[in-house]
């Protein structure tokens, strides 16, 4: 593994960190840890936690667990909030997820297609439907548009839109990628840090695409690129399956989950977090794990931070999120789990098919479910649309697109979602480093997750960075804010094994902790 291979071969010196490291995760003393936020992060530190026999309690602001990656019921129909499949190369969270779910943890196939100028691309793409979709003549320009990318490739690779045109010049970029990154981000693709495209879509190339469209021998040692996977595992009835499961796991061990419980305060002093403050009463621990946003940690801090960490902290932003669940009497629509819509004539930007994920996300058979996907700010036109407006626009969008028609839609209901994509923009690195030193200085408080971190995770590098939380606190010394910062590191299709993340352990600076 690329990173791993960096840090050096398996020497005697990380055997004896490893053992010591080891040693002091059974013989330290028992303490309690608060953990703000019941969603993947903040559940798998849990776990990880209550399995070594610690005491935590977990601070949920909402009535139920699984934050982001939650699943919602509405008249018996289950749907997921964006779309989560469980596909991951690091072993001990693939591990985490068979012992929770066991043979609920359904295999199911991937199916996703890219809408485009009204016309439907395969993804991954295939050479066949491209040309097919594109013509020949405008596959022809693509193609010379790819050349030139790679003979004059652009430097500094600063941006987003600098980023793809680099590996798939101007043509394909402007057709398969700006218009519906600018839909997500609702910025120009200028304005996006190449940061995001290096750590969601890594190894994401035409030659990628290329390899995934020609079949080869299984012994082939080719790496997988996470999003080209044709099939991915996916709970009965949706991921919040799988936390209900940790939910009742973590209490049978003797742990608490306090739902509706939203921080106020933390409170904190020169090198150390005192309390968590819910509801006027503050919690007390020794340890604390927060995986709130990053800004509305600072922002609740008291006292207050240093002005230049405050300052830090207002400047990073959010992208929020619309679900409107679509109910539609016809037992087949389409055969796509999601579709990406680039076309520029509709406002959705992702339709989720929820009978396609699983069948038991539908009650009823003759009926189909669709997520129609919005992305917005807190505020705007979209997120400020009456409830009645939004499933309006919805149907009229799903008929625009020749997908169903309004008329069928029988139901409708919508999920709003705040916070729900830290943005990557001009300035974020710059914060994030702000804040970062200051957490330094609070060595009993450790940010994780998506939010917590101001990091686009997916759930199983969220689950990683509570999991290896609670290592730390064990007696382990992982540097979290170095974790899948290589965007090779959790996506190169090489497994991630215990003993890889042991050795990435020692081979890291000691992390002074506050026990």
């Amino acid at each position: 593994m690329a990173t791993l291979a960096r840090l050096g071969g398996y020497s005697f010196e990380s055997e004896l960190a490893i053992a010591v490291s080891c040693f002091l995760r059974h013989s330290s003393v028992q303490s309690h840890t608060i953990i703000a936020g019941a969603g993947p992060a903040g559940l798998a530190a849990a776990l990880e936690l209550t399995q070594h026999g610690r005491s935590v309690t977990l601070l949920e602001a909402g009535d139920m667990v699984g934050g982001l990656a939650r699943t919602v019921e509405y008249k018996g129909y289950l749907y997921d909030i964006g779309g989560h499949r469980f596909y991951t190369k690091v072993a001990p969270v693939a591990r985490m997820w068979r012992d929770l779910l066991g043979s609920d943890l359904l295999v199911r196939p991937r199916l996703s297609r890219i809408y485009y100028d009204g016309t439907f691309f395969k993804y991954p793409l295939e050479i066949v439907n491209a040309v097919s979709g594109l013509g020949i003549l405008e596959s022809f320009r693509c193609g010379v548009s790819f050349v030139n990318s790679h003979l004059f490739r652009t430097t500094p690779e600063l941006d987003f839109e600098t980023y793809m045109i680099n590996r798939f010049g101007r043509r394909l970029y402007e057709k398969f990628f700006r218009t519906y990154t600018e839909k997500v981000w609702g910025m120009s693709c200028r304005t996006i840090r190449a940061d995001w495209a290096a750590q969601r879509i890594a190894g994401l190339t035409v030659g990628a695409l290329l390899a995934a469209a020609i079949p080869f021998p299984k012994s082939s040692k080719r790496k997988t690129v996470t999003t080209l996977i044709h099939q991915f595992e996916y709970p009965r009835r949706g991921p919040g399956m799988m936390w209900s499961r940790a939910q009742q796991v973590i209490e049978e061990r003797g742990s608490e989950i306090k739902l509706d419980k939203a921080i106020d305060r933390v409170e904190w002093r020169e090198g150390a977090v005192t309390s968590f403050v819910a509801d006027g009463r503050a919690h007390r621990a020794d340890h604390f794990i927060s995986s709130l946003p990053l800004r509305t940690l600072i922002q609740i801090m008291t006292p207050q931070p240093p002005a230049s960490v405050r300052t830090a902290a207002a400047r990073l932003s959010y992208r929020d999120f619309i679900t409107v669940l679509l109910i539609v009497k016809k037992r087949d629509l389409f055969p796509d789990n999601w579709i990406y819509v680039h076309d520029p004539g509709v406002r959705v930007g992702r339709i989720q098919n929820y009978k396609n994920w699983s069948p038991e996300m539908v009650p009823d058979a003759s009926m189909t479910s669709l997520g129609m996907e919005y992305f917005c700010f807190d505020g705007d036109e979209l997120w400020s649309m009456s409830d009645e407006a939004i499933k309006a626009l919805a149907a009229r969008e799903i008929e625009a697109l020749r997908l169903a028609r309004s008329a069928d839609v029988v139901d409708a209901t919508v999920l709003r979602v705040p916070k729900a994509y830290p943005v990557y923009d001009e300035t974020y690195a710059e914060s994030v480093a702000v804040i970062r030193d200051f957490l330094a200085t609070l060595p009993n408080l450790q940010a994780i997750g998506r939010n917590g971190m101001h990091r686009y995770n997916n759930q199983d590098h969220s689950m990683l960075t509570g999991m290896l939380a609670a290592r730390n606190i064990l007696g382990a010394r992982y540097d979290l804010w170095n974790i899948n910062m290589d965007g090779e590191y959790l996506e190169s299709g090489s497994i991630v094994t215990e003993l890889e993340l042991r050795e990435l352990e020692a081979s890291q600076p000691a992390v002074p902790r506050r026990i």
